[in-house]
């Protein structure tokens, strides 16, 4: 096999150990708007805008995970095709599936197969998807998460064969960041992430892994709508928030990004989730809305893009993205950025 050599160099380092059946990915921290991006020793990938996944093949099985474990295998069956015709076949990949529009990533595209999990519907919808991959984590029995990062990307070259849907994340290195990142924000692309080219994989949130976004965007938690106003059919707005202290804490109102389809898919999947009460633990404060307001269960999690966080603690001109299926509620907390390690102006 042509990984041969790279396998073997690095085979001392590794550890020998049956394949697992599911793994955590590693999270990027966010990075503060300001912050200078990191210089020698880091690597710079362009932040792809879609679903996060880790792709498992062992023999003629071949599976995939979202980043909260669910299999997804079913939404994607022309991905599973191409895992499964690679030569290799006992490793583990990491990467993001995206739908392209305009050439750009987009989870907006990427929505309807998201919520498609019979393999025949899915490649009936016509969205045609792709798999960035950008790191290989298992190979060949030997677990290679402790294996620095750019080692990891040089046996990825190697393992895999990339064609068709499956295709290689480009990445700068030192003293490319800057370029990346500028030509992803002109494109109108998210950002980029920067990642410490030494660094082992963890199954957490690490400030080895560092995310630059162009403008800001994150998860919301649901826990309510406004009555609809005008022409528009279903609902008005979304009543967002996130967790704080294992608490819902109000984070403001999303109005704008919903197309007919979506405001009747959402209306329809909040009927069964209706509740009376708030769920909002700050809805005594002035700033959440008190009129026309229709309470739901904190179940669903939303992608929202939006300028900034204004100084009470709200969002600035938010739009909706869509849904997203592969975070936990619970899990879902307000970004706050950092200074990350081995910054240099």
């Amino acid at each position: 096999m042509k990984s041969a050599s790279a396998f073997e160099s690095a085979k001392r380092r590794m550890k020998e150990r049956p394949q697992p059946g599911s793994l955590r990915p590693m999270l990027a921290v966010l990075a503060r708007p300001a912050a200078p991006l990191p210089g020698k020793g880091w690597i710079f990938e362009p932040k792809l805008d879609g679903q996060r996944c880790l792709a498992f093949r062992l023999g003629r099985s071949a599976r995939l995970l979202s980043r909260n474990g669910r299999n997804i295998s079913g939404n994607y069956p022309e991905l599973v095709h191409a895992l499964l015709a690679q030569p290799a076949a006992d490793f583990i990949v990491d990467g993001e599936i995206v739908a392209l529009k305009r050439g750009l990533p987009s989870f907006e595209a990427l929505q309807p197969r998201m919520q498609i999990s019979d393999p025949g519907r899915a490649l009936r919808s016509g969205i045609k998807v792709f798999y960035y991959l950008f790191d290989l984590l298992y190979f060949e029995g030997h677990d290679i998460t402790a294996l620095p990062l750019e080692l990891r990307k040089g046996m990825l070259g190697n393992v895999i064969s990339f064609s068709g849907p499956l295709r290689a994340t480009p990445y700068g290195r030192s003293g490319k960041g800057k370029a990346i990142f500028r030509e992803q924000c002109r494109r109108g692309g998210e950002g980029i992430l920067a990642k410490r080219a030494g660094s082992t994989y963890v199954q957490k949130r690490s400030p080895d892994w560092l995310k630059f976004k162009c403008a800001g965007g994150q998860e919301f938690v649901i826990g309510g709508y406004t009555e609809p106003g005008g022409a528009r059919e279903a609902f008005g707005a979304l009543l967002i928030g996130y967790y704080r202290g294992g608490r819902l804490v109000y984070a403001g109102r999303v109005g704008t990004g919903f197309d007919a389809r979506t405001l009747k898919d959402l209306f329809e999947r909040f009927k069964p989730i209706g509740q009376k009460a708030p769920p909002f633990a700050d809805f005594g404060e002035s700033k959440v809305p008190r009129e026309g307001v229709h309470w739901v269960r904190p179940e669903l999690v939303c992608e929202v893009r939006f300028g900034e966080w204004t100084r009470d603690g709200l969002l600035r001109h938010p739009s909706f993205k869509g849904l997203r299926t592969d975070k936990r509620p619970e899990d879902v907390r307000r970004e706050t950025g950092l200074d990350g390690p081995g910054f240099k102006k």
